[in-house]
């Protein structure tokens, strides 16, 4: 039914290699383009997804019509509605000026989503009106307005995941997901590594007036056999530099190995979870917590290990006299006592249940996880006084009590929802 070129469509998009994942991916590109089909392309960050992109809206009746590329990851969320839909004069603070978005804009072309899986849910909501309806209004406008526009989108995570998890719409999902598209990393296109480190060899040649850097056979199976986790982007930068740092222009296996980094696990999208496996992704507030609450952690258990050196040093009795203050928090230290300089000191116990048991003593000291606890309350309770506090001082506005904290508005408008505060 379609009589497809491959080689020509590699030809006219700079496609490089032979692999049959990526030929089948190029073969339902251009059998969709000439359809109206939304299509999703799927593959890791680095391995070449706009250009399938490109392939679709050239081979198709939109070709003379204006493309766009958006990388959704990349606009931030208060300003995303504004940037697809467009805004009227005075919607919020700093539209000075009524402006048309990427969906107006292009009227009548193709519109490239990349990192779709980014959008925020709000957002979601008004693509799938235009996936459906062809519709959209602006921001601060109650005016339905029209607009014919392709969309083709892409994300380097597991869409599903992100819609059992309740981060993406089912409805979006399946919306998108016409056609799908996966396109291969770069581990699983076998030689066609070599063939792409040729190209990039040649341009980087070109570009900096040098000879083309080859590699020795055992260097060639060493390119095989590492996974690039950056995929085709990793390949590209590695090529760069020995390019341009090497003055020998033939790379052995031991010269290549100072370029390919010894970690080849891919981390894209680089995701920090709990340890119970529930997608609880750490924020930096998150992380700084935590840094700190390590520390602390630290700090307690060497003052633990100090003050029990010191009570088994009888001459060193007038160092905790001196320094008390340092020991009141390493689990209720027994009372400082002075000595006359004749007067043996006596040991320092810690109370614990009441109890004089040797063992029980080692038990108290090693019991962090239970301190660590009681901070995590406190610092609920701490965050919480300062909201209130940032509320009052701004009349309970809360976009200049959100600005005064250091947070975003949804965020405050969460907390609020979280400490039952009313404003």
């Amino acid at each position: 039914m379609y009589n497809i070129d491959i080689q020509s469509i590699k030809q006219r998009f700079g496609i490089i290699g032979n692999s049959p994942l990526l030929n089948h991916a190029i073969q339902v590109a251009a059998q969709v383009a000439p359809t109206e089909m939304t299509v999703l392309i799927t593959g890791e960050s680095g391995s070449g997804k706009e250009s399938f992109s490109k392939i679709i809206h050239n081979m198709s009746p939109r070709k003379h019509g204006q493309f766009i590329a958006i990388n959704c990851g990349a606009i931030p969320e208060g300003t995303i509605d504004s940037e697809l839909f467009g805004h009227e004069k005075g919607s919020f603070t700093g539209a000075t000026d009524t402006r048309k978005g990427y969906f107006e804009v292009t009227d009548g072309g193709t519109i490239f989503l990349d990192e779709i899986g980014e959008m925020p849910l709000g957002t979601q909501a008004r693509l799938l009106r235009v996936l459906e309806n062809g519709e959209f209004i602006k921001v601060g406008s109650s005016k339905v307005q029209k607009t014919d526009v392709r969309v083709v989108a892409a994300t380097n995570v597991n869409l599903m995941h992100a819609v059992e998890k309740g981060r993406f719409r089912e409805d979006l999902y399946y919306r998108l997901s016409t056609v799908p598209i996966t396109v291969p990393p770069l581990r699983e296109r076998g030689e066609d590594i070599y063939l792409l480190f040729r190209k990039f060899a040649s341009d980087f040649a070109e570009k900096y007036r040098v000879k083309p850097i080859t590699l020795t056979p055992e260097a060639v199976q060493e390119l095989l056999n590492f996974r690039f986790p950056g995929n085709i982007r990793q390949l590209k930068n590695i090529v760069e530099q020995i390019s341009v740092l090497e003055y020998e222009r033939e790379i052995d296996v031991t010269k290549l190995r100072q370029y390919l980094p010894r970690e080849q696990t891919s981390s894209l999208p680089a995701i920090m979870a709990k340890e119970n496996g529930s997608d609880q992704s750490f924020s930096e507030r998150d992380l700084l917590y935590k840094v700190l609450f390590d520390m602390r952690r630290d700090v307690s258990e060497l003052k633990k290990l100090v003050f029990e050196l010191i009570t088994h040093q009888p001459n060193d009795h007038e160092l905790l006299k001196e320094h008390g203050h340092l020991f009141e928090n390493i689990e209720q230290v027994g009372t400082m006592r002075s000595y006359k300089s004749s007067e043996q000191p006596e040991p320092f116990y810690l109370p614990v249940n009441q109890s004089s048991h040797e063992d029980d003593y080692e038990e108290k000291v090693e019991d962090i996880p239970h301190e660590t606890e009681e901070e995590s309350l406190s610092l609920e309770t701490k965050e919480k006084e300062m909201i209130l506090k940032a509320l009052k001082k701004h009349n309970n506005k809360r976009k200049y009590a959100a600005n005064d904290l250091g947070i975003s508005e949804r965020t405050l408008y969460r907390k609020l929802k979280q400490y039952d505060i009313e404003d």
